[in-house]
């Protein structure tokens, strides 16, 4: 059995391709092919554009692959969403699509630009917006280069941003924010019915959220005499609680938990203060949930 993995080409590739190593996965790229292998035999990849995934999952040319909830959506077609993986081309958030026009302009909301023109990648989606608010506007293709296109070319556009420079680099201002978009693993629906290849899915699911869920996190070790037990507890925030074992030694316990890296310099000393000893902090590769 191989099961057929969609990596999105262009903006999303290095993050995808860093999240798998994270994840145990190391998948082998090369500039000259669009095909990559993977240390799991049993999966191999191919690179496709991002928006372009939906299509080749739906017709089964792909089991599964990893895009944007926006594309999915934009696309029309049926796949099965599997899970959300939170993380985009510069951080670990969700990205917006959002309308936006000359900040000089008059402007004001989505009905001032009735009869005029919108630029956007995002063309299916922006007229459905639209038109869900009963506003006549022409959507445009943009092939690129979409900030630089208004007041020139078009009154407004829909544009993708993580944090707004290049709209405001290009003298834009966002109106209002028409999508927020994460990225998703998503599979083929006849592929999900096969119960041997759909656990495949679900298993490179597990760990993908398990390499997304440790980063930022690291773990934390110490021990502790039983009296300041409850005073070092009290310093310690966890996932769920953390995990309290008997030492060798019966007035000792040692505490296992896992913190928000940032918080360790100011964590440890409070540690130290209350007095456990023996702290050791560690990183993470996975945490499944």
């Amino acid at each position: 059995m191989k099961l057929r993995l969609g990596i999105p080409k262009g903006s999303l590739q290095e993050a995808t391709l860093s999240l798998f190593s994270r994840a145990g996965l190391r998948v082998y790229t090369s500039a000259r092919s669009y095909f990559a292998a993977t240390d799991d035999p049993e999966i191999e990849c191919m690179l496709i554009r991002a928006q372009e995934m939906a299509r080749y999952v739906e017709h089964g040319a792909l089991d599964a692959g990893l895009t944007g909830l926006d594309w999915v959506l934009e696309s029309g077609l049926e796949v099965v969403p599997v899970t959300d993986l939170i993380y985009s081309k510069q951080s670990m958030g969700k990205v917006k699509w959002v309308l936006a026009v000359p900040e000089n302009s008059d402007f004001q909301r989505a009905e001032d630009l009735a009869g005029r023109i919108v630029a956007t990648e995002l063309v299916s989606f922006t007229k459905n917006y639209f038109a869900s608010r009963n506003v006549p506007v022409r959507v445009e293709f943009s092939w690129g280069a979409t900030e630089v296109k208004p007041p020139l070319l078009a009154d407004a556009i829909v544009e993708v941003t993580e944090t707004g420079s290049s709209l405001r680099a290009n003298h834009l201002r966002i109106l209002e924010t028409v999508l927020e978009s994460n990225t998703q693993l998503v599979a083929n629906k006849t592929v999900w019915a096969d119960p041997d290849r759909r656990r495949k899915i679900e298993n490179l699911a597990v760990m993908l959220s398990g390499a997304m869920a440790a980063q930022g996190r690291v773990g934390l070790m110490l021990n502790v005499r039983k009296p300041d037990l409850a005073a070092v507890l009290s310093l310690l925030p966890a996932l769920k609680n953390p995990t309290v074992a008997p030492l060798a030694d019966g007035d000792w316990v040692a505490v296992n938990t896992i913190i928000e890296e940032q918080t360790a310099w100011a964590l440890i000393p409070k540690l130290k203060q209350a007095n456990a000893q023996g702290i050791v902090e560690y990183p993470l590769n996975k945490v499944v949930m």
